[in-house]
């Protein structure tokens, strides 16, 4: 198998390994597998990742392999989607819900024993106006923190972490709250919340599975909407996520759709997609694209349950 490995050196636990080229080279190595790896920083991922698509098309490569956070590991599968180039996910971020929700391992060496295995399943991604995304949209506070905390870290040179608990205390004290037309199946509702949120499949609200998905190939987006009016409620829902409380019906509006419009006076709108922020024209039109993307997946882990798998990823 001849594959290119597009790697992210600034993602979370990549930028603590100096040797983490060498590592990889080794392990491909040790499968026989022809590796040409590429260190790529985050700006230029997007076109990398579009060269190795155009590569493989060509079929100079087998698989494109994606290595870092799920911004990173977003960023590689829109330019693989829709194609028959399959993708092997190395998972080097801080958080890695892409990885963990598919049953896949986080360590290096056990993540390449799956790339090598060479054995692809279609999941589904979601996109909004075109844009693709393998794990979820936001519309309301989370774009809005984000943009706060990278500000404050250009302005003031701010570690992130510090940058957006600051970001935090801002957002809650403004409270923005978007007034929306949600629009499902021809049914227009209208909505003044401070959060939308759409999953590309339906996320787990109870624990030991909260903010985890059972599966990615369910065909449908998880749309839910924040209720809460005032900044107290606001709190008391992120602390009923923290603890696990499943009865959010009077302050969280959730449904399945397989398509969902949202509209809005304002001519442009901060919109979260898997993490990183860009600003979009409404209407917003999102849609589930089912099976459009063939990963690497572990098909010993998958004869076991969806949530099993889950739980053995985030304890690898």
């Amino acid at each position: 198998m001849r594959i290119l490995a597009i790697i992210n050196p600034g993602a979370g636990t990549a930028a603590t390994s100096a040797d983490l080229k060498r590592q990889l080279e080794a392990l491909f190595a040790a499968h026989d597998i022809e590796t040409e790896l590429r260190l790529v920083a985050g700006p230029a991922l997007p076109q990398a990742a579009q060269e190795a698509r155009d590569r493989a098309g060509r079929g100079e490569i087998d698989a494109v392999v994606a290595g870092g956070g799920d911004g990173s590991l977003s960023a590689v599968a829109s330019a693989l989607t829709g194609t028959d180039v399959p993708m092997g996910v190395l998972a080097l971020g801080t958080r890695n819900h892409f990885a963990k929700d598919l049953g896949l391992p986080l360590g290096l060496e056990a993540a390449v024993a799956v790339i090598a295995r060479a054995q692809a399943t279609a999941i589904d991604v979601a996109e909004v106006n075109g844009r693709v995304f393998i794990n979820n949209s936001s519309i309301g506070a989370y774009p809005f923190m984000v943009l706060d905390r990278d500000r404050r870290r250009s302005m003031h040179g701010l570690a992130k972490w510090s940058a957006m608990a600051l970001a935090a205390i801002r957002t809650l004290w403004k409270f923005p709250r978007r007034r929306l037309a949600i629009v499902v199946e021809g049914r227009s509702m209208p909505h003044k919340t401070p959060c939308v949120f759409i999953g590309n499949n339906e996320y787990s609200l109870s624990l030991p599975d909260l903010g985890g998905r059972a599966r990615l190939d369910c065909g449908e987006l998880w749309l839910s909407v924040v209720r809460p009016r005032n900044r107290l409620a606001l709190l008391w829902l992120g602390l009923c996520a923290v603890i696990g409380r499943t009865d959010l019906t009077d302050d969280l509006t959730t449904q399945c759709a397989t398509e969902v419009e949202i509209r809005s006076r304002a001519s442009r709108l901060p919109v979260a997609l898997d993490g990183e922020v860009e600003i979009m024209r409404p209407p917003l039109r999102y849609r589930s694209r089912p099976k459009a993307l063939r990963v690497f997946l572990d098909r010993g882990r998958h004869d076991v349950s969806p949530e099993q798998a889950h739980d053995e990823a985030a304890g690898s």
